[in-house]
């Protein structure tokens, strides 16, 4: 095959969570480790980082394997989803990973894969594995697809765990509480490894230490433990702050095992570097000016907060927001903190799971917002751009997905 009709056959064949739903979230690790183990466990070869979290967990990711890079370590990176080529899930040193080995991968493996019912993530998760174990990476840096508990990258035993942060988010899968949610997050902290929680959150910091303390991991509270800090990023966000934490206090715990050493004009760099060093994108990013336009994949009620927060700081006559979200979005939580004076270009991002126009125009209607329904989301970015005045603003958001087509 080739690389489009493997691409192709990796989608069409195989269920896809975050494209299609609840019917590829499997609730077991067994085909995982069945894949692990007829690749010969390739995880076990590696020396791993692990990041979890409701939000901020790709860009903690991507802040980690800069600051690696730039202290001289091959650095992999596991992340998903990807916005416009599948390859930007598995990267070493901010290469995506290459065709011939994505076809190669599944030629060798696609009988196994087949009688298996190996899901999209499961494959793309052992196949990461295996292109880092091949390039024989200094340090991976993986970030979990969805919980942790049984997320397919559960089954490595990283030198440090992290969890950013929880909100209600896939509550269908992990849980309808913040408590019980933290669970399954809590899922990745082995056993006496450390793990650093990003923010501590009253109903989820009992959790946490409960599951430290029942596998005798050392626990550190990076907002508490991390009061201030003098670096910056190119990550432009305020939200940013927050994953910065997280990152020093990880890094913190990886200078003190003494494998690896990370200095402080390490982290600098590192941090203002992340796009040059991984390619991130779609974290606040400003895709133009006169009139402004800024995206940002957040797409939840606690992410979109954070967004619109700093959206309103801005300077701008009038606010445009172009929004799509998938089906499976509390649309009532999120419709409560959207900006009241704001004009809305709704649209459905280009997934099977996205959210109808109609439906979506439905509820912005009966919550009084301003909207107007377009068929694509680049249709709606065009018709934003048409009506604003150089003066004005244009965000674009909702789900990833959203971003994903713009970009």
């Amino acid at each position: 095959m080739t690389y489009q009709e493997t691409i192709t056959w990796m989608f069409s064949k195989l269920p896809m969570y975050q494209r299609q739903g609840k019917s590829a979230y499997k609730k077991d690790l067994s085909n995982t480790l069945a894949l692990a183990a007829h690749l010969g466990h390739p995880e076990r070869t590696l020396q791993t980082i692990h990041v979890a979290g409701t939000n901020g967990k790709g860009s903690t990711t991507n802040m980690l394997a800069a600051v690696f890079q730039e202290a001289g370590y091959t650095t992999g990176m596991f992340t998903s989803p990807h916005l416009k080529d599948y390859r930007e899930r598995i990267k070493v040193n901010g290469n995506l990973v290459s065709k011939q080995f994505v076809m190669g991968f599944i030629k060798r493996n696609k009988a196994f894969l087949e009688r298996t019912s190996l899901s999209f993530f499961e494959m793309t998760t052992l196949m990461a594995f295996e292109y880092f174990s091949k390039k024989k990476v200094d340090i991976a840096i993986i970030e979990v697809g969805l919980g942790g508990r049984l997320d397919s990258t559960n089954i490595i035993h990283p030198l440090v765990s992290a969890i950013t942060n929880i909100g209600l988010d896939h509550t269908q899968f992990l849980g309808n509480d913040l408590a019980t949610i933290a669970k399954e997050k809590a899922g990745i902290i082995k056993h006496k490894t450390p793990v650093v929680i990003g923010e501590t959150q009253d109903e989820t910091a009992p959790v946490f230490k409960a599951v430290a303390e029942a596998n005798e991991a050392p626990i550190y509270f990076a907002d508490q433990l991390v009061k201030k800090t003098s670096y910056s990023s190119d990550l432009l966000g305020v939200y940013q702050q927050k994953n910065m934490k997280t990152v020093l206090q990880v890094l913190e715990c990886v200078n003190a095992m003494g494998t690896y050493t990370i200095t402080p004009n390490h982290i600098k760099d590192g941090l203002l570097n992340v796009v040059k060093h991984t390619g991130l994108q779609g974290r606040w990013q400003i895709l133009q000016h006169a009139p402004k336009v800024i995206c940002d994949t957040a797409h939840n009620k606690e992410g979109l907060t954070l967004v619109f927060s700093q959206l309103l700081q801005e300077k701008f006559s009038k606010l445009h927001i172009v929004f799509g979200v998938v089906d499976d979005k509390d649309l009532g939580a999120i419709l409560n903190i959207l900006p009241k004076t704001a004009q809305y270009y709704l649209c459905r991002p280009n997934v099977p799971r996205g959210m109808s126009e109609k439906k979506l125009k439905v509820a912005f209607d009966k919550a009084e917002l301003t909207s107007e329904s377009y068929i694509s989301v680049n249709q709606a970015l065009l018709n934003a751009k048409l009506k604003a005045k150089p003066n004005d603003l244009i965000f674009v958001g909702g789900s990833t997905f959203t971003v994903a087509e713009i970009i």
